[in-house]
Protein backbone atom coordinates (compact mmCIF):
# COMPACT_ATOMS: atom_id res chain seq x y z
CA UNK A 1 0.00 0.00 0.00
CA UNK A 2 2.77 2.37 0.87
CA UNK A 3 4.58 1.76 -2.37
CA UNK A 4 1.49 2.56 -4.28
CA UNK A 5 1.43 6.19 -3.11
CA UNK A 6 5.19 6.80 -2.92
CA UNK A 7 5.60 7.57 -6.58
CA UNK A 8 5.22 11.19 -7.79
CA UNK A 9 1.97 11.51 -9.73
CA UNK A 10 3.53 14.25 -11.82
CA UNK A 11 6.55 12.30 -12.82
CA UNK A 12 5.30 11.60 -16.31
CA UNK A 13 4.19 15.26 -16.83
CA UNK A 14 6.53 17.50 -18.75
CA UNK A 15 5.89 20.50 -16.49
CA UNK A 16 4.74 20.54 -12.90
CA UNK A 17 2.12 23.30 -12.62
CA UNK A 18 2.77 23.58 -8.88
CA UNK A 19 6.51 23.97 -9.28
CA UNK A 20 6.23 27.66 -10.23
CA UNK A 21 2.86 29.25 -9.43
CA UNK A 22 3.59 32.27 -11.66
CA UNK A 23 4.33 30.19 -14.75
CA UNK A 24 1.82 29.75 -17.56
CA UNK A 25 0.89 26.18 -18.55
CA UNK A 26 1.98 25.09 -21.99
CA UNK A 27 -0.35 25.11 -24.95
CA UNK A 28 -0.94 21.33 -24.76
CA UNK A 29 -2.03 21.56 -21.09
CA UNK A 30 -5.59 20.54 -20.27
CA UNK A 31 -6.09 23.53 -17.92
CA UNK A 32 -7.78 26.60 -19.55
CA UNK A 33 -6.80 30.12 -18.46
CA UNK A 34 -9.25 32.16 -16.37
CA UNK A 35 -11.02 35.04 -18.17
CA UNK A 36 -9.57 38.48 -17.63
CA UNK A 37 -11.59 40.96 -15.63
CA UNK A 38 -12.21 44.36 -17.25
CA UNK A 39 -9.71 46.99 -16.38
CA UNK A 40 -10.68 49.56 -13.84
CA UNK A 41 -13.38 47.44 -12.24
CA UNK A 42 -13.23 46.28 -8.69
CA UNK A 43 -15.82 43.90 -7.40
CA UNK A 44 -15.54 45.48 -4.05
CA UNK A 45 -16.62 48.92 -5.33
CA UNK A 46 -20.08 50.19 -4.35
CA UNK A 47 -22.46 52.06 -6.68
CA UNK A 48 -23.79 55.31 -5.23
CA UNK A 49 -27.51 55.85 -6.19
CA UNK A 50 -28.71 59.36 -5.21
CA UNK A 51 -31.79 59.09 -3.00
CA UNK A 52 -33.79 61.95 -1.51
CA UNK A 53 -33.28 62.25 2.15
CA UNK A 54 -36.22 62.42 4.51
CA UNK A 55 -35.63 66.16 4.86
CA UNK A 56 -35.99 66.71 1.09
CA UNK A 57 -39.17 64.61 1.01
CA UNK A 58 -40.70 66.66 3.82
CA UNK A 59 -39.74 69.88 2.02
CA UNK A 60 -41.38 68.75 -1.22
CA UNK A 61 -44.46 67.62 0.67
CA UNK A 62 -44.76 71.08 2.25
CA UNK A 63 -44.39 72.73 -1.16
CA UNK A 64 -47.15 70.55 -2.61
CA UNK A 65 -49.43 71.34 0.30
CA UNK A 66 -48.76 75.06 -0.14
CA UNK A 67 -49.59 74.86 -3.86
CA UNK A 68 -52.77 72.93 -3.14
CA UNK A 69 -53.83 75.53 -0.57
CA UNK A 70 -53.14 78.32 -3.08
CA UNK A 71 -55.26 76.58 -5.74
CA UNK A 72 -58.12 76.16 -3.29
CA UNK A 73 -57.88 79.82 -2.31
CA UNK A 74 -58.02 80.93 -5.95
CA UNK A 75 -60.95 78.63 -6.65
CA UNK A 76 -62.87 80.05 -3.70
CA UNK A 77 -62.07 83.59 -4.81
CA UNK A 78 -63.29 82.87 -8.34
CA UNK A 79 -66.49 81.29 -7.03
CA UNK A 80 -67.08 84.30 -4.78
CA UNK A 81 -66.74 86.67 -7.76
CA UNK A 82 -69.08 84.54 -9.89
CA UNK A 83 -71.68 84.52 -7.11
CA UNK A 84 -71.39 88.28 -6.73
CA UNK A 85 -71.86 88.78 -10.49
CA UNK A 86 -74.84 86.42 -10.50
CA UNK A 87 -76.47 88.32 -7.59
CA UNK A 88 -75.96 91.63 -9.37
CA UNK A 89 -77.83 90.36 -12.44
CA UNK A 90 -74.89 90.62 -14.81
CA UNK A 91 -74.68 87.66 -17.19
CA UNK A 92 -71.29 86.61 -18.55
CA UNK A 93 -71.67 86.17 -22.29
CA UNK A 94 -69.14 83.75 -23.70
CA UNK A 95 -68.50 83.95 -27.43
CA UNK A 96 -69.77 80.76 -29.03
CA UNK A 97 -70.88 81.57 -32.59
CA UNK A 98 -69.88 80.67 -35.24
CA UNK A 99 -68.51 77.41 -33.78
CA UNK A 100 -65.37 77.38 -35.95
CA UNK A 101 -64.44 80.99 -35.07
CA UNK A 102 -66.55 82.41 -32.21
CA UNK A 103 -67.02 86.17 -32.44
CA UNK A 104 -70.45 86.72 -30.82
CA UNK A 105 -72.58 85.17 -28.10
CA UNK A 106 -75.73 83.47 -29.34
CA UNK A 107 -77.49 80.65 -27.45
CA UNK A 108 -81.18 81.01 -28.27
CA UNK A 109 -82.16 77.43 -27.37
CA UNK A 110 -80.87 77.70 -23.78
CA UNK A 111 -81.32 81.38 -22.88
CA UNK A 112 -84.50 82.55 -24.63
CA UNK A 113 -87.95 81.42 -23.40
CA UNK A 114 -89.58 78.82 -25.62
CA UNK A 115 -92.50 81.03 -26.67
CA UNK A 116 -90.05 83.74 -27.88
CA UNK A 117 -87.50 81.54 -29.62
CA UNK A 118 -89.23 81.71 -33.03
CA UNK A 119 -89.06 85.50 -33.10
CA UNK A 120 -85.44 85.45 -31.98
CA UNK A 121 -84.48 82.91 -34.63
CA UNK A 122 -86.12 84.99 -37.37
CA UNK A 123 -84.38 88.12 -36.06
CA UNK A 124 -81.08 86.26 -36.21
CA UNK A 125 -81.96 85.23 -39.76
CA UNK A 126 -82.48 88.88 -40.64
CA UNK A 127 -79.03 89.67 -39.23
CA UNK A 128 -77.45 86.96 -41.36
CA UNK A 129 -79.54 88.16 -44.31
CA UNK A 130 -78.13 91.65 -43.96
CA UNK A 131 -74.61 90.20 -43.99
CA UNK A 132 -75.42 88.24 -47.16
CA UNK A 133 -76.96 91.28 -48.87
CA UNK A 134 -73.93 93.44 -48.19
CA UNK A 135 -71.49 90.73 -49.32
CA UNK A 136 -73.39 90.37 -52.59
CA UNK A 137 -73.45 94.15 -52.85
CA UNK A 138 -69.64 94.23 -52.66
CA UNK A 139 -69.39 91.54 -55.35
CA UNK A 140 -71.78 93.31 -57.74
CA UNK A 141 -70.20 96.73 -57.20
CA UNK A 142 -66.74 95.24 -57.76
CA UNK A 143 -67.95 93.85 -61.08
CA UNK A 144 -69.33 97.28 -61.99
CA UNK A 145 -66.03 98.90 -61.08
CA UNK A 146 -64.13 96.46 -63.30
CA UNK A 147 -66.45 97.40 -66.16
CA UNK A 148 -65.63 101.09 -65.88
CA UNK A 149 -67.88 102.54 -63.18
CA UNK A 150 -64.95 103.84 -61.08
CA UNK A 151 -63.48 102.85 -57.71
CA UNK A 152 -65.55 105.27 -55.60
CA UNK A 153 -68.65 103.08 -55.58
CA UNK A 154 -66.50 100.12 -54.50
CA UNK A 155 -65.10 102.01 -51.51
CA UNK A 156 -68.64 103.01 -50.52
CA UNK A 157 -69.76 99.38 -50.72
CA UNK A 158 -66.90 98.37 -48.41
CA UNK A 159 -67.87 101.13 -45.97
CA UNK A 160 -71.48 99.90 -45.95
CA UNK A 161 -70.30 96.40 -45.09
CA UNK A 162 -67.76 97.16 -42.35
CA UNK A 163 -70.10 99.63 -40.63
CA UNK A 164 -73.53 98.01 -41.06
CA UNK A 165 -72.67 94.44 -40.01
CA UNK A 166 -71.20 95.15 -36.54
CA UNK A 167 -73.58 98.09 -36.18
CA UNK A 168 -76.60 95.84 -36.70
CA UNK A 169 -75.38 93.37 -34.09
CA UNK A 170 -74.62 96.03 -31.49
CA UNK A 171 -77.53 98.39 -32.13
CA UNK A 172 -80.52 96.09 -32.57
CA UNK A 173 -79.77 92.35 -32.43
CA UNK A 174 -78.03 92.28 -29.05
CA UNK A 175 -80.62 94.61 -27.43
CA UNK A 176 -83.41 92.35 -28.73
CA UNK A 177 -81.57 89.25 -27.47
CA UNK A 178 -81.14 90.74 -24.00
CA UNK A 179 -84.71 92.05 -23.98
CA UNK A 180 -86.03 88.57 -24.77
CA UNK A 181 -83.77 87.02 -22.13
CA UNK A 182 -84.34 89.47 -19.29
CA UNK A 183 -87.78 90.78 -20.33
CA UNK A 184 -86.57 94.38 -20.02
CA UNK A 185 -88.94 97.05 -21.35
CA UNK A 186 -86.21 99.65 -21.92
CA UNK A 187 -84.18 97.25 -24.06
CA UNK A 188 -87.26 96.65 -26.19
CA UNK A 189 -87.54 100.39 -26.73
CA UNK A 190 -83.93 100.64 -27.90
CA UNK A 191 -84.49 97.74 -30.27
CA UNK A 192 -87.50 99.41 -31.91
CA UNK A 193 -85.60 102.64 -32.48
CA UNK A 194 -82.57 100.91 -34.03
CA UNK A 195 -84.54 98.36 -36.03
CA UNK A 196 -86.62 101.03 -37.73
CA UNK A 197 -83.38 102.55 -38.99
CA UNK A 198 -82.32 99.10 -40.23
CA UNK A 199 -85.57 98.67 -42.17
CA UNK A 200 -85.21 102.15 -43.69
CA UNK A 201 -81.71 101.29 -44.89
CA UNK A 202 -82.87 98.01 -46.48
CA UNK A 203 -85.71 99.75 -48.34
CA UNK A 204 -83.37 102.52 -49.47
CA UNK A 205 -80.84 99.95 -50.71
CA UNK A 206 -83.54 98.05 -52.60
CA UNK A 207 -84.47 101.22 -54.47
CA UNK A 208 -81.01 102.88 -54.54
CA UNK A 209 -82.12 106.31 -55.76
CA UNK A 210 -79.49 108.30 -57.70
CA UNK A 211 -78.47 110.45 -54.74
CA UNK A 212 -74.88 109.29 -54.20
CA UNK A 213 -72.93 108.46 -57.39
CA UNK A 214 -76.17 107.65 -59.25
CA UNK A 215 -76.99 105.01 -56.62
CA UNK A 216 -74.58 102.48 -58.08
CA UNK A 217 -72.88 101.85 -54.73
CA UNK A 218 -75.98 99.80 -53.79
CA UNK A 219 -77.57 97.02 -55.81
CA UNK A 220 -81.03 98.56 -56.11
CA UNK A 221 -83.63 98.44 -58.84
CA UNK A 222 -82.86 101.86 -60.35
CA UNK A 223 -79.11 101.27 -60.99
CA UNK A 224 -79.95 97.74 -62.18
CA UNK A 225 -82.24 99.11 -64.89
CA UNK A 226 -79.63 101.69 -65.83
CA UNK A 227 -76.86 99.08 -66.10
CA UNK A 228 -78.90 96.53 -68.07
CA UNK A 229 -78.78 98.77 -71.13
CA UNK A 230 -74.98 99.06 -71.04
CA UNK A 231 -73.74 95.79 -69.52
CA UNK A 232 -76.24 92.97 -69.11
CA UNK A 233 -74.06 90.88 -66.77
CA UNK A 234 -73.57 93.73 -64.29
CA UNK A 235 -77.27 94.58 -64.54
CA UNK A 236 -78.22 90.98 -63.66
CA UNK A 237 -75.96 91.05 -60.60
CA UNK A 238 -77.66 94.26 -59.50
CA UNK A 239 -81.09 92.71 -60.02
CA UNK A 240 -80.14 89.76 -57.81
CA UNK A 241 -78.96 92.21 -55.17
CA UNK A 242 -82.27 94.05 -55.46
CA UNK A 243 -84.09 90.78 -54.77
CA UNK A 244 -81.93 90.13 -51.71
CA UNK A 245 -82.63 93.57 -50.23
CA UNK A 246 -86.37 93.13 -50.89
CA UNK A 247 -86.40 89.79 -49.08
CA UNK A 248 -84.43 91.28 -46.20
CA UNK A 249 -86.92 94.14 -45.93
CA UNK A 250 -89.88 91.75 -45.80
CA UNK A 251 -88.30 89.59 -43.08
CA UNK A 252 -87.37 92.67 -41.05
CA UNK A 253 -90.92 94.07 -41.24
CA UNK A 254 -92.29 90.71 -40.02
CA UNK A 255 -89.84 90.71 -37.10
CA UNK A 256 -90.70 94.19 -35.88
CA UNK A 257 -94.40 93.46 -36.24
CA UNK A 258 -94.20 90.28 -34.14
CA UNK A 259 -92.01 91.87 -31.49
CA UNK A 260 -94.33 94.87 -31.25
CA UNK A 261 -97.38 92.62 -30.84
CA UNK A 262 -95.66 90.76 -28.01
CA UNK A 263 -94.50 94.06 -26.52
CA UNK A 264 -98.04 95.48 -26.44
CA UNK A 265 -99.72 92.24 -25.38
CA UNK A 266 -97.40 91.63 -22.43
CA UNK A 267 -97.90 95.08 -20.95
CA UNK A 268 -94.33 96.16 -21.57
CA UNK A 269 -95.44 99.45 -23.10
CA UNK A 270 -96.89 100.68 -19.83
CA UNK A 271 -93.89 99.35 -17.93
CA UNK A 272 -91.53 101.20 -20.27
CA UNK A 273 -93.43 104.43 -19.67
CA UNK A 274 -93.16 103.97 -15.91
CA UNK A 275 -89.43 103.19 -16.12
CA UNK A 276 -88.83 106.18 -18.39
CA UNK A 277 -90.73 108.47 -15.99
CA UNK A 278 -88.82 107.08 -13.01
CA UNK A 279 -85.49 107.58 -14.79
CA UNK A 280 -86.42 111.14 -15.71
CA UNK A 281 -87.39 111.91 -12.13
CA UNK A 282 -84.19 110.44 -10.75
CA UNK A 283 -82.14 112.43 -13.26
CA UNK A 284 -83.96 115.62 -12.28
CA UNK A 285 -83.40 115.01 -8.57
Amino acid sequence: MAGRYDSNPFAEEEVNPFANPGSVPPANSKLSPLPHEPAGYDRGDTVDIPLDSSRDLKKKEKELQAKEAELKRREQELKRKEDAIARSGVVIEEKNWPPFFPIIHNDIANEIPIHLQKMQYVAFTSLLGLVGCLIWNVVAVTLAWVNGEGPTIWFLAIIYFISAVPGAYVLWYRPLYRAMRTDSALKFGWFFLSYLFHIAFCVFAAVAPPIIFKGKSLTGILPAIDLLSGNALVGIFYLVGFGFFCLESIISIWVIQQVYMYFRGSGKAAEMKREAARSTMMAAL
